[in-house]
């Protein structure tokens, strides 16, 4: 495996689609929205329940790549109890941050979100990771 492949599929990446956070259906969700990436296949859907602006649950399902599974876990466990600003900024800021030159500065922001560093250089393979983030920004758009 090439070196880049290898920091594609990172042990956190490889942990997360294989034991992933927040799986699964949320009863009583508030807001929800359920994305797809027609060129590979990959499904996503968030569900959260918000309350007074800041998110109390979370959960997701996904269908597809491990990278969209691994996003889409991973980006869950950073919701609960975040303002809803703070997380149309975090999605935004995570897709400059996928499609950013494969050299440019990784946002310390990010946090373990920067393990997806490796799909700057597999440009068909950023909407994969970024998928999640553009569902969590529909679904704070519209409430159930």
């Amino acid at each position: 495996m090439s070196d880049d492949l290898r920091a594609l599929y990172q042990a956190a990446i490889v942990d997360h689609d294989r034991n992933p956070r927040n799986a699964g259906p949320l009863p009583g969700a508030t807001h929800e929205a359920t994305l797809d990436n027609p060129l590979c296949g990959d499904v996503v859907t968030i569900r959260l329940i918000v309350d007074h602006e800041r998110v109390r649950a979370c959960a997701f399902e996904a269908r597809g790549c491990a990278l969209s599974r691994a996003a889409a876990s991973m980006m869950t466990t950073h919701l609960v109890g975040q303002p809803l600003a703070a997380l149309r900024a975090l999605a935004a800021e995570f897709e400059a941050f996928a499609r950013a030159a494969p050299d440019s500065t990784v946002p310390s922001r990010l946090g373990d979100l920067s393990v997806f560093v490796g799909v700057r250089a597999f440009k068909s393979r950023q909407l994969c990771a970024v998928l999640p983030f553009r569902a969590l920004t529909e679904a704070l758009a519209r409430a159930t």
